[in-house]
């Protein structure tokens, strides 16, 4: 007789990354020993990520690089590399909303490991734009990178995206087809339920104060990010600010949305344009998503904003 959604084995493993927690829900018994083990893998490929790209430690890769000479070419880690090549191609795409060398204003508004910096701020705003698009350049074969301008690269807004995508790498890797891999609010679904029905994933109410839910989609073989100023915010004379960076001014963003949230194959993908939405605003945020085909669901805490692509039908399974 086969198992129902209620009998199947399910099997939970969590742990602490980036300032927050990875979770990765199993469909699939699992003997004590490759319990453990994949629980040592698990928490060993997300330290691998953070170890390469946080900016809370002055030692990792990221900030090696950032402190690093200009003009000449560097030795990198290959997922480090990956992330800066999604990094660039999301900022093409978006026409610079997209942005990694936010790290100095990041740091100054206070949305790093530091207070927030008046001084700093004026600095940060007053220094020139330049975009890692105009002066990162990567070598992925030779494993290389170099930047030709002064770069504070910071990957809040791909990071975590990438490290849902290791995570269902490691889960595949054991050979396990039903699986629900997440950090935050990053989330991607391995195959399906065991039971062949689509995960349910729930998309957060944009409102800080109640943690619910404002929709459940379906989702199989896809992944889901969302990004807002809900989670992480500054309240300053009564105004919310969002950690979302606007490349253009070096500060929060002012005219975005709650939330965005988007659909897509991979989670680096569907994190780096979740945050590329937040920026664009609301006019253009709707041509992006059009343009590029991309499945998004903008919120206000009234209610929706706007919505494209599948979420036209939330019903539809992403495959």
């Amino acid at each position: 007789m086969p198992k129902t959604a209620t009998d199947t084995a399910q099997t939970r493993l969590n742990g602490a990354t980036m300032g927050t927690e990875w979770s990765v829900l199993v469909h699939a018994p699992l003997s004590t020993s490759s319990h453990a083990a994949l629980q040592t893998d698990l928490q060993r490929t997300v330290d691998e990520v953070d170890n390469q790209m946080s900016t809370w430690k002055p030692d990792s890769a990221l900030m090696r690089f950032n402190a690093a000479p200009v003009e000449v070419w560097h030795a990198m880690p290959k997922h480090l590399l990956q992330v800066l090549q999604t990094g660039l191609a999301i900022s093409a795409i978006s026409k610079g909303a997209f942005e990694m060398n936010l790290g100095d204003a990041v740091r100054a508004w206070g949305f790093s490991s530091d207070a927030i910096d008046l001084a700093a701020i004026r600095s940060a705003s007053a220094a020139p734009r330049v975009p890692a698009l105009a002066a990162l350049d990567l070598d992925l074969p030779a494993g290389l990178a170099r930047k030709t301008a002064p770069l504070a690269l910071d990957l809040s807004g791909i990071a975590k995206g990438y490290g849902v995508d290791r995570l269902a790498e490691t889960v595949v890797a054991y050979g396990i087809a039903h699986a629900l891999c997440a950090i935050d609010g990053e989330v991607r679904a391995v195959g399906t339920r065991a039971d062949g029905a689509p995960w349910s994933v729930g998309i957060d109410a944009p409102d800080s104060g109640l943690r619910g839910s404002h929709s459940v989609i379906a989702l199989a073989n896809a992944a889901v990010a969302t990004s807002g100023d809900y989670r992480h915010f500054l309240t300053i004379r009564n105004t919310r600010l969002s950690h979302t960076m606007d490349p253009s001014t070096r500060a929060p963003v002012i005219e975005a949305p709650a939330s965005v949230t988007v659909l897509g194959q991979s989670c680096v993908f569907a994190d780096a344009m979740a945050t590329a939405l937040m920026v664009t605003g609301r006019t253009r945020a709707r041509r992006l998503a059009v343009d590029q085909g991309i499945s998004a669901l903008l919120l206000e805490r009234s209610g929706e904003l706007l919505c494209t692509g599948l979420f036209k039908d939330t019903a539809r399974l992403i495959n």
